[in-house]
């Protein structure tokens, strides 16, 4: 194993990490706030020198966020040719039938991947979950390998348990009854429709057939990052902690809303003019809709959502992917959408603040797809949510924010349409449910917001205290910078 160098500034050690992020934005930022968190806690014994391996379209992407930080690096590597045009390097870029292409090209990159590595000889490796052969090629390099995953504990506790039940699942076919996760911990039963499980637990696909290699992988490297809190997500940690790593880091959240510059230009060019349109309006008055970086709704469905939000009553900062609208197709906006809504609601194409947006006062919920970072950045602003989960594991996120947290309600609540992670499954969710929802939540409804808002709250204080000095996420990442350190020192 090749030791951490002596040669940093000041005689500092020298730990040079390498990090290896998957093509979504939804895995690229986090592991880059990752490598800043690490760097920015260098000792007076130990410099951390992070270094983000990344294709030029994604280096794009973090480019404002590692200006200036000269110890976050970025080196470049090809992305593979899976057909797609150029420049389009990640999901959120990638049209809905090209997004096999970008699942492809993970396995293709992993030539590039080895010759970096093995080039560069870093004291460690963080690569994303998908890169499972990172493993092997730290071991031949004799320095640790660690997973980096950006979702969080308990959705990866419940996708592990429902694997062990994925033949009773298939057998059942799509028709089958609601499934009960086995063996989670706290003694809270977490039942689900199959149709809002993940395609692999459903049916063969790139994951399924790679899952066990992915997980063996990870078993076998150093430890696992987690972006996520324990506070937010105990007792599920600890269990994490004893059946899915080695070594388990729980450090996040990994984005820092309280770096109101950095939170701006975090992941791209945001529309700072939302900013201001926001001071504009009421304390906790504003419905913030946002659905990631990679959702594909259809023009029905996007129509139904805009009257929804109309008729909510509801001012609303909504944000859409830069490919909605016509682009030579059906209109999405309905006949005098705009004019009706301007001055009450704001239409954002492409990248927003997210961050920033959250942590505005007059933000008062949260319309969103349970991504992880989204549940993670709602909880770390206060802000309560309304659930709309669309793919992979967000309906098993949706179950922390609404069962477990509790600091959300759904827009579509049991006893409604049939909603599902494959399009084929799910049904509209018509422009009067949206309204309601919206529209109940924000009034109060039942008492609904008002629990989720105090739930939220306190979240976001424990967010506050778990990255502040000595606090959890705080500790394990000096606890990360340490054990890689003395794991690199212990060998010749």
């Amino acid at each position: 194993m090749a030791a951490a160098t002596a040669d940093g500034h000041g005689g500092r050690r020298r730990l040079r990490v390498f990090f290896l992020p998957f093509f979504a934005r939804g895995h690229l930022i986090p592991m880059t706030d990752l490598a800043c968190l690490m760097a920015a806690a260098s000792t007076d014994a130990v410099e951390v020198e992070a270094t983000m391996a990344v294709t030029p379209a994604n280096a794009a992407a973090i480019a404002a966020t590692v200006a200036g930080n000269a110890a976050v690096r970025v080196v470049c590597y090809p992305f593979p040719d899976v057909g797609l045009a150029r420049g389009v390097e990640c999901l959120g870029a990638a049209a809905a039938h090209d997004t096999w292409r970008v699942y492809r090209a993970v396995d293709l990159s992993r030539p590039a991947h080895e010759s970096l590595l093995r080039h560069h000889r870093p004291d460690a490796i963080v690569a994303d979950v998908p890169f499972w052969w990172a493993t092997g090629v730290a071991a031949e390099l004799g320095v640790p390998r660690l997973t980096f995953n950006p979702v969080g504990v308990f959705p990866q506790l419940a996708m592990n348990n429902l694997v062990a039940v994925r033949p009773d699942i298939v057998r059942g076919g799509a028709d089958g009854p609601p499934v009960t996760v086995p063996g989670m911990p706290g003694g809270r039963e977490i039942t689900i429709p199959v149709s809002e499980l993940p395609d692999f637990l459903v049916q063969d696909d790139h994951l399924s057939m790679s899952w066990d290699r992915i997980k063996a992988s990870q078993l076998a490297g150093f430890g696992v990052v987690v972006n996520t809190f324990a506070a937010l997500e105990a007792p599920y940690c600890d269990e994490f902690s004893r059946v899915d790593a080695r070594r388990a880091y729980f450090v996040g959240p990994v984005s820092q809303p309280s770096r109101a510059a950095a939170a701006v230009r975090r992941g791209g060019d945001g529309d700072v003019d939302c900013l201001r349109w926001l001071s504009t309006k009421p304390s906790q008055s504003v419905v913030y809709v946002c659905f990631g970086s990679w959702a594909h709704f259809s023009v029905t469905q996007t129509r139904e959502l805009a009257l929804g939000l109309e008729a909510s009553n509801q001012p609303f900062l909504w944000v859409i992917r830069s490919d909605s609208g016509d682009g030579g197709g059906e209109r999405w906006a309905p006949e005098g959408w705009e004019r009706r809504m301007e001055g009450r609601g704001m239409v954002v194409r492409g990248w927003a603040p997210q961050l920033a947006v959250l942590a505005h006062p007059s933000v008062g919920a949260f319309v969103t797809h349970c991504g992880w970072n989204s549940v993670l950045e709602a909880a770390a602003a206060g802000v309560p949510a309304l659930t709309w989960p669309l793919v992979f594991e967000q309906f098993i996120n949706e179950r922390l924010v609404t069962e477990v947290a509790a600091f959300g309600a759904r827009v579509w609540e049991d006893g409604g349409g049939k909603r599902g992670v494959r399009a084929r499954e799910a049904e509209t969710v018509p422009a009067g449910v949206i309204a309601r929802a919206v529209a109940g939540f924000m009034a109060g409804g039942g008492g609904r917001r008002e629990r989720a808002a105090a739930m939220a709250t306190a979240l976001a204080e424990s967010a506050r205290v778990a990255v502040g000095e000595n606090g959890s996420s705080w500790r394990d990442i000096r606890r990360l910078i340490q054990d890689l350190t003395d794991a690199t020192a212990s060998q010749p």
